[in-house]
């Protein structure tokens, strides 16, 4: 690493410090997500989309180029990464049938609220029990690893077959912080790895022929 644990946590401090309160605004924007995926609906899933844009747009450039590569080198090509998946998922809002989001559905529903409880209720407190919680370290909507296990749990409850293009860049982050939380000593973001592998079986069982995929899906 090409900086200390006291550097990584002093980023988040400043970060955090410089942008509030839009913290404040991403949990709203991440609630208001939530409800729109309970009500599969076109319109509904476009504003799903470019919510999950934002995300990808503001920790992309707000978090990792503005403030992470003042310590990091790499941030510059994390930045570019995120800025690149937010340019998917405003592609996937703008296309004439996008992708749909159903939190209500069995198996997918499920697993994709586990995700989305975990980074909206449980990551931010468990941060307090480590030591950095509020403002001194990773918050939702605006930092790298809540957004991916947010983005993971959405994309999770999509309806029909999934888009994998969609999944890659959450998929690689989800490895990248993983190695990150034991050198870093976030044990929070431990749950990205299991975030990827969910993402990994799934994208099996539901890339499947439509009779299957419905059976898998109603655990027939």
């Amino acid at each position: 690493m090409p900086f200390s644990i006291e550097q990584f946590f002093e980023v988040f401090r400043n970060y955090n410090a410089g942008i509030w309160p839009a913290q404040l605004f991403a949990y709203v924007l991440g609630l208001a997500a939530v409800g729109l995926a309970f009500r599969p609906s076109v319109s509904g899933s476009r504003v799903v989309l470019a919510i999950l844009a934002l995300f990808w747009f503001w920790t992309g450039i707000g978090y990792h180029l503005l403030y992470f590569s003042v310590i990091n080198p790499a941030a510059f090509v994390f930045a570019a990464v995120f800025v690149l998946q937010g340019i998917l998922f405003s592609a996937a809002a703008a296309r004439a049938d996008p992708p749909r989001f159903d939190l209500g559905s069995r198996v997918r529903g499920s697993a994709g609220g586990l995700l989305i409880f975990y980074s909206l209720i449980v990551y931010p407190g468990l941060g307090y029990v480590f030591g950095h919680g509020g403002l001194l370290g990773p918050q939702f909507g605006v930092t790298p690893c809540p957004v991916t296990i947010f983005t993971m749990g959405l994309l999770l409850s999509q309806t029909g077959r999934y888009r994998w293009w969609m999944f890659v860049i959450p998929v690689w982050w989800a490895l990248v912080g993983t190695s990150a939380a034991v050198l870093l000593g976030v044990p929070e973001d431990l749950m990205l790895g299991l975030t990827a592998l969910l993402a990994i079986a799934f994208l099996k069982i539901f890339r499947q022929p439509k009779a299957k995929t419905a059976r898998a899906e109603h655990g027939r």
